[in-house]
């Protein structure tokens, strides 16, 4: 798109007096000083806690760590020196949107746990008005347009729009609002709907898939069937994909409008019906994640079914011997053991793997194959997914062909196991994004520059006069661990960049050579290293491919589990009751690990502490005497719901959104959307069905 990087130390910002522009005045990486003129500069700010967070922490009595955040453990990220108080977000360390959502569910878990004696006591059930029978009413329509703030209105003329809405049949009161999901803004359309007698609610502002519940919600309170709501999105639809086009982003918005108020005259109550449910929980994978899923589900009361493929726990935290705070990750890892083998609410079976599925959300039917050939069936009302990753395993420079090269793996234990043996490594060389970051596996591991940076501090440690050189292309050591790039550096350790063109070159004649290029050099420079070590880039499990299937849940391009919303579901699936946490979702570090499989509990307890659940609504039918087996309904549903069973199709109606998409697009017609409880057959879904593919 013509974005240009340039890698440089800015020095000064001035202004032009005559222009007004911006002179930035930089040292390029070759060493050259550049004054070059621009029409704006554009400033990424670093972010600092907040300057009351020293007055909070000490009203709390709450410790801060050396950086002014609220200080935390590795194993106990979310955990404040004050029992019973948790922290989550950038109160902890500066984070993006998902690990902030995460951290907040798991802070939500950690509190349940707490509060696991009296959880419920107080708890007092929502009542709603008796619903108005308006099925035999001619519809009368109410028409919201919201504004959100300048999300819309500054592209989408939404007085034009409401305008528009205000002349279609069956419209009899339109009205705008800044932001229709806000408390004043539903309580001015509940007092409508009664004034005006309204039997059906059409809201035109952002996504059904974020805020529909929120508006049925209303409907409820304001005695209307939930489901005669409807809804247009001119945000996601209109204004920000047409920012450049004003005039069309309106009209576009004035014709989903129609199209909803259409499909509104046609809408019918609905009804869900309530369901049984058991109360156990099935995570999947024996590692550090899913020790800590199942161990926060036992400490709530909650029978955990612990399934691990291999013959022991721990998963990969068996590989790493120590961290990059000093911490020992075996003592962590057998206190964890105990606590599982301790606690009766969990039970592990080891070698072992989940091999079908069926059910749904509160009563899923798994079998659980062993490595003897016994085949068992398990009842759980959630399933946490938790399977890790592996450490990538190529033949990048020379490894597995040269007994001097090795991955950091194996150099960290021997750092920690066999010393002596690197006793003859006087000059040791680190290349990094060893199958990361190229056209096979485009992604970061995240965790190596992290991990190279650890070892190296260990060699200078234990031995300052070795030469340990570093051979990257960007140093990715994040938020807190910055520290450790500045000393490693202050102990000598030596960072050469290259350009991923001009990767290294190993070559084996008489012993070691790497030829790599420095940037900052501009050339090319030769190394003769006792010891190489690659920084091995993490992949997803071996059996990923293998579980997607038997859970029918999605992977992405890198083959790691796929979350449902990046941002407001890092967690789940897209399917109800399954979760998400570790390796399995991406590579990241322990305390990472811990957050998310602690916000899996959050969002598992939530079904397990209910009673009972609700079906309802539309759903998908297969007329099994018209499908062809095409595969149209497996490939298309954004909720992976339907398979092939036999040559006929299937869809678990439990799992089924009602988004119409199969139904539509289902060559033979033989799928059609049905009334859940009475089977009566509903017009064709003209919704907004298709907006994850739009």
């Amino acid at each position: 798109m013509g974005i240009k990087y340039t890698r440089c130390r800015p020095s000064s910002l001035k202004e032009d007096p005559l222009t007004k522009n911006v002179i930035l005045n930089y040292q390029a990486e070759s060493g050259e000083v550049i004054n070059e003129e621009f029409d704006m500069a554009i400033l990424s700010c670093g972010l600092q806690p907040p300057k009351d967070a020293k007055i909070l922490s000490k009203k709390l009595s709450l410790e801060l760590n050396e950086f002014g955040y609220l200080k935390s453990q590795k194993y106990t990220p979310l955990n404040t020196n004050i029992d019973g108080i948790y922290s989550c977000g950038a109160s902890l360390e500066p984070k993006d949107v998902p690990d902030s959502v995460t951290q907040a569910s798991g802070a939500a878990a950690k509190a349940l746990v707490a509060l696991s004696e009296t959880k419920g006591s107080l708890v007092v059930k929502k009542e709603y008005p008796k619903e108005k029978d308006v099925e035999n009413e001619e519809p009368r329509i109410g028409v919201f347009v919201c504004h959100c703030g300048r999300n819309i209105s500054s592209v989408v003329d939404t007085t034009a729009v409401a305008e528009y809405a205000s002349k279609l049949p069956n419209v009899v009161y339109t009205g705008e609002y800044l932001y229709s999901c806000s408390s004043d803004a539903q309580e001015g359309i509940k007092e409508i709907m009664e004034r005006e007698n309204l039997n059906r609610v059409l809201i035109a502002a952002c996504s059904p898939r974020t805020h529909e519940p929120l508006f049925q919600d209303m409907l409820k309170e304001g005695a209307l069937n939930p489901f005669l709501f409807e809804m247009a999105n001119i945000r996601d639809q209109c204004s920000w994909v047409h920012q450049n086009d004003h005039p069309g982003a309106t009209v576009k918005s004035k014709q989903l409008v129609q199209m909803a108020v259409d499909r509104s005259r046609l809408l019918k109550p609905l009804y869900k019906q309530d369901y049984g449910l058991n109360h156990n929980a099935l995570v999947i994978g024996g590692g550090v994640a899913g020790m800590n899923a199942a161990i926060n589900f036992a400490d709530q009361g909650y029978a955990v079914e612990l399934i691990e493929i291999t013959d022991e726990l721990g998963g990969n935290v068996r590989h790493i011997h120590y961290t990059v705070e000093g911490q020992d990750p075996a003592e962590y890892l057998n206190n964890l053991t105990a606590e599982i083998e301790k606690n009766d609410k969990i039970s592990v079976r080891l070698n072992s793997e989940v091999t079908k599925t069926s059910g749904f959300l509160g009563n899923f039917k798994v079998e659980v194959a062993s490595q003897d050939g016994a085949v068992e069936e398990l009842d759980s009302a959630v399933i946490v997914v938790a399977t890790g990753g592996v450490e990538y395993q190529g033949d990048d420079y020379l490894y597995g062909k040269d007994n001097h090269v090795i991955s950091q793996r194996e150099l960290e234990r021997r750092v920690a196991k066999e010393p002596q043996s690197l006793d003859n490594a006087k000059d040791v060389v680190m290349i990094q994004c060893v199958g990361s970051r190229n056209e096979e596996f485009v992604g970061c591991s995240r965790i190596c520059c992290t991990n190279a940076i650890k070892n190296a501090i260990k060699l200078k440690e234990t031995s300052p006069e070795r030469n340990v050189y570093i051979l990257y292309r960007d140093i990715r050591t994040y938020g807190f661990r910055e520290q450790y790039y500045t000393k490693a550096r202050e102990l000598g350790v030596v960072f050469l960049r290259f350009d991923e063109k001009t990767p290294p070159v190993v070559k084996n004649e008489n012993g070691l050579k790497v030829t790599v290029k420095d940037e900052m050099l501009g050339l090319p420079v030769e190394l003769s290293p006792d010891l190489l070590v690659l920084s091995m880039g993490i992949r997803p499990s071996l059996n990923s491919e293998k579980l997607s299937k038997v859970l029918k849940i999605p992977l992405d391009s890198l083959g790691f589990f796929l979350e449902a919303h990046m941002k407001l579901r890092p967690v789940e699936f897209g399917a109800d009751g399954l979760y998400l946490a570790g390796l399995a979702h991406f590579p990241k570090f322990i305390d990472e690990t811990i957050s998310q499989a602690c916000a899996t509990v959050a969002k598992g307890t939530a079904i397990l502490s209910k009673d009972s659940l609700s079906l309802g609504g539309v759903i998908s039918v297969v007329e099994e005497d018209k499908c062809v087996a095409c595969m149209t309904c497996v490939r298309l549903c954004p909720y992976h719901v339907p398979e092939i069973i036999n040559n006929v199709a299937k869809i678990e109606q439990s799992q089924c959104q009602g988004c119409g998409i199969c139904a539509a697009e289902c060559p033979a017609k033989a799928i059609q959307l049905q009334h859940y409880t009475d089977a009566q057959m509903l017009a064709k879904c003209e919704g907004f069905c298709l907006e994850e593919q739009v």
